[in-house]
């Protein structure tokens, strides 16, 4: 079930990691980008991810987006490869604790707020973005970080969504610089209605789902 934009995404991301949305979507769908060679997929529900998982080759790297409640981290940590929406100190030290019972380090990518317009969405006040990255370097031995994740206002105004994937740019580059690019070398941001504008401000990660399953233009 390869839809055309699938191939118009490959084309502009050649040097940039594509992480397959598949939320919502049939076992048969997420095959069908496997076969095609992908390999690192994402969920946002702890029960969807367990389901998939258990179901699906074995060599996915499924990653976790979205809000992970505190009470789900113990499901999901012996199955998922990296957390992209840390983005508090209390959910880091259930991580840290679960990571430590099961002998293993696991990858994560801060969750960066920064499109104020969108009230509802998790994520680190960029302002904190140094003190928790200590934290994390500091306390959570077992957490390993990778990168930053934000996500795109919500909104037509193109000019906004440059500024907001500029800034997280900008801040993407101080902590490569402040902390090395060991722990910061991932930038997962853009989506299906903005990914072209977020290759131009430097993404490493697309995260793509919607324009992957769906004939319409967006």
């Amino acid at each position: 079930m390869i839809e055309k934009h699938y191939w118009k995404i490959k084309q502009a991301a050649l040097d940039i990691d594509l992480c397959v949305v598949s939320k919502h979507h049939s076992i048969e769908e997420i095959q069908s980008y496997y076969d095609a060679g992908e390999r690192i997929f994402a969920e946002n529900r702890a029960t969807e991810l367990i389901f998939k998982a258990g179901t699906l080759p074995k060599d996915i790297a499924w990653h976790y987006i979205g809000h992970l409640q505190r009470n789900k981290v113990k499901e999901i940590l012996p199955i998922v490869s990296c957390i992209q929406s840390l983005d508090n100190i209390a959910l880091a030290k259930v991580i840290e604790k679960e990571a430590t019972k099961l002998n293993r380090t696991v990858n994560v990518l801060i969750e960066l707020h920064l499109a104020d317009e969108d009230t509802n969405k998790s994520g680190l006040d960029p302002a904190d973005v140094d003190m928790f990255t200590n934290f994390l370097l500091q306390e959570c031995p077992h957490i390993s970080i990778q990168g930053l994740m934000t996500m795109g206002p919500h909104t037509e105004d193109t000019a906004r969504i440059h500024e907001v994937f500029a800034k997280a740019q900008d801040i993407f580059k101080h902590l490569q610089e402040t902390f090395g690019k060991q722990y910061f070398h991932t930038l997962s941001m853009g989506m299906s209605h903005d990914y072209p504008i977020a290759i131009e401000h430097g993404s490493t990660m697309l995260r793509i789902g919607t324009y992957l399953f769906e004939e319409n233009e967006l």
